[in-house]
């Protein structure tokens, strides 16, 4: 039984993906492994310090893998882990229902602006 809130799978949920960039990264990596520095040409405006501490949140939950590569330079690789991976169906369950909704949106001129805070 459920106390509150708190004690849901979806309160889980929100804990591991609820940071700002999270989903993002994730439905980035679905693809390919990417370096850093192609993330972060991704995520315009982000500073490197806030994408690094997304990466690392989400790779202490056992989501994405960090793999530094010892050449000159020096590069680090991210990709999802088998866990990660099994965010795949989800993540393209969201996607499709927010091209659904973007499209009932500019059905009724509901276009509302995107916000990043």
């Amino acid at each position: 039984m459920v106390g509150t809130f708190e004690d849901t799978p979806i309160s889980r949920i929100m804990q591991v993906l609820g940071g700002k960039y999270k989903i993002y990264i994730i439905w980035r990596l679905m693809d390919e492994p990417m370096r850093f520095g192609e993330l972060h040409a991704f995520f315009k405006g982000v500073t490197a310090h806030i994408l690094s501490r997304q990466l690392k949140e989400l790779e202490a939950d056992g989501l994405v893998s960090r793999k530094v590569v010892s050449e000159n330079p020096p590069w680090v690789e991210y990709s999802l882990t088998s866990t990660g991976l099994s965010l795949i169906p989800v993540i393209d369950a969201m996607a499709e229902w927010g091209a659904a909704f973007q499209e009932m949106e500019r059905e009724k001129g509901l276009r509302r602006s995107f916000r990043t805070s």
